[in-house]
């Protein structure tokens, strides 16, 4: 037994046997979970991706920033609506999960229907306060006012908010699925979209195939549809007839999924065993 306990004694390992101890318990919980893996690359190539196109879009074309100065910053504006709506949501359900109420929640008459519409509602409010104040402020700096879109900008607004929130439901799908190892795709998700969701740069920018990709997500339909204002051109009618539609299929999409990883997590106990 004394031999035993001795094999324990913090003074037998060498400082660098500890230091590599806890080295590799950090890598075996990052070897384990694949979204921690998936964060890690991502944020680099994203970014590489993204402002690669857009130096490819003004090499092309030149005149581009000139024939609209405030395209720039419109597309700002509404991607924040997108990410916003999505971290809102999500957001209060993580922080649900973080102090380990979730349990409490559902042992209360509340539906998941109705836990939803709360959280629909709060996504709502945690965009409006997030993104007015910026609009606002474009007006003194930048002398751009995105309201001058009138119409248009309501129906952009409302297509990115409902296409926010299905993006929401899949994320809190797969953490009730993988648990708290996945909550970093709450910042990550919106963001695999950007590529083709053609914020700064027209869909003709894409390569073919990545074209029709885009082309099947609601964000794309929504920027070109605002550069189209922007640059003077009708309304698209197409553009936000198609993404409504897609929105509808993938909000439909989403909450079946949604559904079922809850039903499964309350099956499991997960709703109650999870926390920080």
């Amino acid at each position: 037994m004394s031999e035993t306990i001795s094999h324990f004694e913090p003074g037998i390992a060498s400082p660098g046997r500890r230091i590599a101890a806890v080295v590799l318990r950090y890598w075996y919980l990052l070897r384990g979970s694949w979204p921690r893996l998936f964060e890690i690359a991502y944020w680099p190539t994203i970014q590489m991706v993204i402002w690669g196109l857009i130096t490819l879009h003004l090499t092309g074309d030149s005149s581009w920033v000139t024939q609209a100065a405030g395209v720039l910053i419109g597309a700002v504006l509404l991607w924040d609506v997108l990410f916003r709506g999505q971290l809102g949501a999500s957001l209060c359900f993580l922080e649900e999960m973080w102090s380990r109420n979730m349990g409490h929640l559902f042992v209360s008459p509340l539906r998941p229907h109705e836990w939803v519409a709360s959280l629909v509602i709060m996504s709502l409010i945690r965009t409006l306060i997030g993104v007015l104040p910026a609009a606002v402020l474009a007006i003194f700096l930048y002398d751009y006012n995105i309201f001058s879109l009138g119409l248009p900008l309501a129906a952009f607004f409302a297509n990115l908010m409902v296409c926010s929130w299905w993006m929401s439901l899949l994320i809190i799908a797969m953490i009730l699925r993988f648990g708290l190892g996945a909550e970093g795709l709450a910042w990550l998700v919106v963001f695999l979209f950007a590529p083709v969701s053609a914020i700064y740069y027209p869909v003709s920018v894409l390569p073919e195939f990545f074209q029709w990709v885009a082309l099947a997500l609601p964000p794309a339909h929504v920027f070109e549809g605002m550069r189209g204002v922007l640059f003077g051109e009708p309304f698209s009618w197409g553009h936000l007839a198609a993404a409504v539609g897609l929105n509808g299929l993938y909000g439909a999409l989403a909450g079946t999924i949604f559904l079922i990883a809850f039903k499964d997590a309350r099956r499991r106990g997960a709703l109650l065993n999870q926390g920080e």
